[in-house]
């Protein structure tokens, strides 16, 4: 199954790799390269997989922007009628701009500042997922002087353990996401006995790239029973149980999070609550839909080991140095043979890789490459690092394919620095 799903979108025609109906040779032609192509059609399959496995509650698909938000993709999911989960003020904005209105939009974060606070409570927002005692209070001020009443839930804590990354881990005990679940009720009851907050609901997030259904059950059990607390203690208006995302997807040879499994787990749990189900995939909708594209510059040995330098790197795609994560890495067009090389980016730094000891096709100068499972935390994560303009976007969906982020110009590293510093003195 595991590879199934990461070959969904991205066939082999002829003999070379293409997106749907699209070959990344002609994408590169026209695009150039580096360039992160996503497929349309995978992204869809994965919303609706999600859709039908929780049709029996009412719920609600609220995609992760943080991991993709480039405009397409953002648009797609608000034309399926998907809501979004938001991190920022700027994630707030790109939500906006590809078409969702407030009450599509939840926001959470651990460090909300009070402008992005006032900027939700402008927007109307279904929901503040607030993380701390310190955030509920500026943000009862915060809606007190915008004459309004905040509608939040509570991010909690529910201090399972979880196996993945430690960088991704965000349900445990001591972790500093979310309020610790020794404190919730407390908390809670602050929450109701403000005059500008409106408690609506409870929420966690545990992690990410997670395949074991223990861990939610845990945590959702843990939030229903402080459900039953609040609801004892006067908690008229709970209407929305949060279970954040996290879904794994495949990289290598892992196998993905079985959707109706999930769903099987979830549902018995939630549907007696009387709660609306929020669901927030990322990762699980985008990841295998995308595919860095970069091409060969050079080969080389040295102290040997076989170097293929190819013209992305981490600047481009973080996560291998980050994470020491695992890419798929093949050729478009492969060439008779096999070969164990490392492929490294050009940045001027040694963690600048995509992956090391790899046994691969055969490439040669200008030959293009793919580096598969790329549609989550690759272009979000990018940077300017050596002052590198960072990679275009491409989307296709069946037989047609767009540029739907320019690649960045030489111009636009410079854009917002005067030529002259307006110099003030105090």
């Amino acid at each position: 199954m595991g590879e199934g799903v990461l070959t969904a979108g991205f066939p082999r025609v002829d003999g070379a790799l293409a997106c749907e109906g699209v070959s990344l040779e002609a994408i590169a032609q026209a695009a150039g390269t580096p360039t992160y192509v996503y497929s349309a059609g995978a992204i869809r399959g994965s919303f609706e997989r999600l859709q039908k496995a929780f049709a029996p509650v009412p719920h609600r698909v609220h995609y992760s922007v943080k991991a993709n938000s480039c405009g397409a993709v953002l648009r797609l999911l608000q034309g399926l009628g998907a809501g979004v989960d938001i991190v920022s003020g700027g994630e707030l904005y790109r939500a906006e701009r590809a078409g969702f209105k407030g009450a599509d939009i939840v926001f959470s974060g651990v460090g909300k500042s009070a402008a992005e606070l006032r900027a939700a409570l402008a927007a109307g927002v279904l929901l503040v997922n607030v993380e701390s005692e310190s955030e509920l209070r500026l943000l009862d001020r915060v809606a007190g002087e915008a004459g309004v009443v905040a509608p939040i839930a509570l991010r909690i804590n529910p201090e399972v353990s979880v196996e993945t990354h430690a960088y991704i881990r965000t349900g445990e005990r001591g972790n500093k996401f979310g309020i610790p679940f020794d404190e919730s009720a407390a908390t809670a009851k602050l929450a109701l006995s403000m005059k500008h907050v409106k408690l609506l609901g409870l929420d966690m997030h545990i992690g990410s790239q997670l395949s074991l259904l223990e861990p939610y059950r845990d945590g959702i059990r843990r939030l229903l029973e402080l459900q039953r607390q609040l609801r004892a203690a006067g908690a008229r208006d709970l209407a929305y149980l949060d279970i954040g995302g996290g879904l794994a997807v495949t990289y290598d040879s892992e196998e993905p999070m079985d959707v109706q499994a999930f769903a099987d787990a979830v549902i018995p749990l939630v549907r007696p609550s009387g709660l609306q189900l929020i669901i927030e995939p990322g990762r699980f909708l985008v990841g295998n839909a995308g595919v860095l594209l970069t091409r060969v510059l050079y080969r080389k040995q040295s102290g040997g080991t076989e170097y293929v330098i190819v013209d992305a790197g981490m600047n481009d795609l973080l996560r291998t140095s980050h994470y020491d994560a695992f890419h798929q890495v093949e050729a478009v067009r492969p060439r008779e043979g096999r070969m164990k090389v490392d492929v490294v980016g050009p940045v001027c730094e040694s963690g600048d890789f995509i992956a090391l000891e790899r046994e691969m096709e055969r490439v040669e100068e200008g030959d293009l490459v793919a580096v598969r499972s790329a549609g989550a935390y690759g272009f979000v994560m990018s940077s300017n690092y050596n002052a590198r303009p960072r990679a275009a976007e491409v989307m296709v969906d069946g037989g047609r394919f767009a540029i739907v982020t320019a690649r960045e110009r030489y111009e636009d590293l410079v854009r917002l620095e005067p030529a002259v510093p307006d110099w003030r003195t105090v």
